[in-house]
């Protein structure tokens, strides 16, 4: 390993002549040898300035490299385009998503401190969709992040809407959809100038228009007696449930006029309908509705959801009659239970919450 390098060679000869008894006989010969020594010296030095710049462990450690002086851009006769990234977020993935997710955690943190309103109190905003944000953004950002994102922007959303700033404000409408569905409420129905009140329902795939309008409780569906159209019991009194249960069949004529389904879906179809159409007369109505039948398609059935080791669905009847209870009683151990009214305990539909039947 000694004879590899030139140094070493040199070294060597050097510590032999100083250690040998034989010194002054050596003298010559290490004479002789000094063109072969400078040459050796020579290599050394041309080594040492090639490896100056070497971050091997042979360079001194006690040596400090001096960093690069700062850019002074005033010295630029051009600046140029891009030096420093205008985004903190400009090596990311999905800068512009980072940077809007940044604005509104800083705008959050600002206003933490301003009084919210409920959920349901707050103004409804109709937000952008995923899809509908990607192509706002130009980048593939994905769901997780977005509902995030969506969180942020239903808390700013909660601010009191008499102490929202302006920068909330406009920040928020960036989000919304093109033409919000939310801020362009329909008109409410009214009755027409020959005292009619419309109202649409659909079950299945039956759909139905009723006219209600103040008589003696004639029916006509499809221009016939009902009780051609509907020869069951059952479905007459489905057909006429929202009157039943408010007592009303007697102070209107319904005309309705129901097409597709079979002889359940339409008659359910019709008590939407008329259900409908009675709140157009009667708003006040509205609380009694929806105890004893629904105005929002849901037809006497509460689904419970689905159970995991079975996965099917488990439903509860919500007219449920106990068999041991009398026509005209009132149940008082529940106060949502239903009980039979006097007026329909014949047909077995005649059921009305207990805050109506007395």
């Amino acid at each position: 390993m000694a004879w590899q390098r030139s140094s070493c060679l040199v070294q060597t000869v050097q510590s032999v002549c100083r250690a040998s008894p034989w010194q002054p006989s050596l003298q010559s010969s290490v004479h002789t040898t000094a063109p072969f020594v400078s040459i050796s010296a020579q290599l050394l030095q041309q080594r040492r300035r090639r490896n100056q710049f070497s971050t091997s462990a042979r360079r001194n450690a006690t040596e400090l490299v001096k960093a690069a002086p700062e850019i002074d851009f005033s010295k630029f006769a051009a600046t140029p385009a891009r030096i420093v990234p205008a985004s903190p977020a400009y090596f990311s993935g999905s800068p512009k998503f980072i940077d809007h997710l940044l604005n509104l955690e800083r705008m959050l943190a600002k206003y933490a401190s301003l009084p919210t309103v409920p959920p349901n109190e707050a103004p409804r905003m109709a937000w952008l969709k995923l899809a509908q944000f990607r192509d706002f953004v130009g980048e593939k950002v994905p769901t997780k992040k977005y509902k995030n994102l969506l969180k942020i922007l239903q808390r700013l959303n909660r601010i009191d809407p008499a102490l929202a700033p302006e920068e909330v404000r406009e920040t928020l409408n960036k989000f919304l959809r093109p033409g919000n569905p939310y801020a362009n409420k329909p008109a409410p129905a009214t009755v027409d100038e020959m005292g009619r009140a419309r109202g649409k329902g659909k079950r299945k795939t039956a759909s139905a228009v009723v006219y209600l309008v103040e008589g003696e409780g004639e029916v006509l569906v499809n221009g016939k007696n009902i009780v051609e159209v509907f020869p069951r019991i059952h479905d007459r009194e489905s057909a006429l449930w929202a009157l039943r249960c408010t007592q009303r069949l007697d102070k209107y004529n319904v005309w309705a006029t129901v097409r597709g389904g079979g002889t359940t879906g339409q008659a359910e179809a019709i008590t939407l309908a008329v259900a409908r159409a009675l709140l157009v007369h009667e708003p006040a109505l509205k609380p009694v509705l929806r105890k004893g039948i629904t105005i929002s398609g849901h037809l006497g059935i509460n689904w419970l959801g689905v159970h995991k080791q079975t996965k099917s669905p488990k439903v509860s009847d919500r007219y449920r009659i106990r068999p041991k209870q009398a026509a005209g009683t009132v149940d008082a151990s529940n106060a949502s239970r239903l009980v039979i009214s006097a007026q329909g305990s014949e047909s077995g539909l005649g059921l009305l919450p207990e805050s109506y039947s007395r």
